[in-house]
């Protein structure tokens, strides 16, 4: 080998592992950014009385403001999760802080997937939208960042099968009261 390739090779090789460090870093950096839940906001319009934004008729909950109304919790199984203890607002406690005045509410997600449920589920089975379960905030990746959670194990009756599962929405962002 010349002193000339000898400096060649060793230019490649340093190319080389500045390149294989750089990927190593970018694929540190997005799993710590993969592992980190979304930061909570919840838009809500239709029927309400109140908004935060009046041109489009819409209230808009910060992260501050979702942690800042009352925490309750559901310890259920669900069709994707063992026993497990989910927390967060009452659905009723956002609803009654938007001043909504509908019969149903349309819940929109991130996947652009939209269920409907009655209001009155509220009063019948205290339902509410999860952040966290298991004390641990939910991921997008893990049903989060908000998860409508519904009291399954109190009434098996009522919220197994097809139509219990397709009450349990996840990755929620929007609200549509109707």
């Amino acid at each position: 080998m010349t002193k000339s390739s000898a400096g060649v090779n060793g230019s490649k090789r340093a190319i080389w592992a500045a390149g294989l460090a750089l990927v190593l870093a970018l694929a540190a950096w997005g799993a710590q950014a993969q592992s980190e839940p979304a930061p909570l906001s919840l838009e809500v319009r239709g029927k309400i009385a109140r908004t935060t934004d009046a041109s489009r008729q819409t209230y808009r909950f910060t992260e501050a403001q979702l942690l800042a109304l009352p925490v309750h919790a559901i310890t259920t199984t669900t069709t994707w999760t063992p026993r497990s203890t989910f927390t967060g607002p009452l659905l009723a406690d956002i609803l009654k802080t938007v001043g909504a005045y509908g019969s149903q509410v349309e819940i929109h997600t991130l996947d652009d997937y939209t269920y409907t449920i009655p209001v009155s589920d509220c009063d019948r089975y205290g339902v509410i939208v999860a952040y966290s379960m298991n004390g641990r905030r939910l991921k997008i990746s893990d049903f989060g960042p908000l998860f409508l959670i519904y009291p399954r194990d109190a009434f098996p009756g009522e919220l197994t099968g097809a139509s219990g599962d397709s009450k349990f929405v996840w990755q929620i962002k929007a609200l549509i009261v109707k």
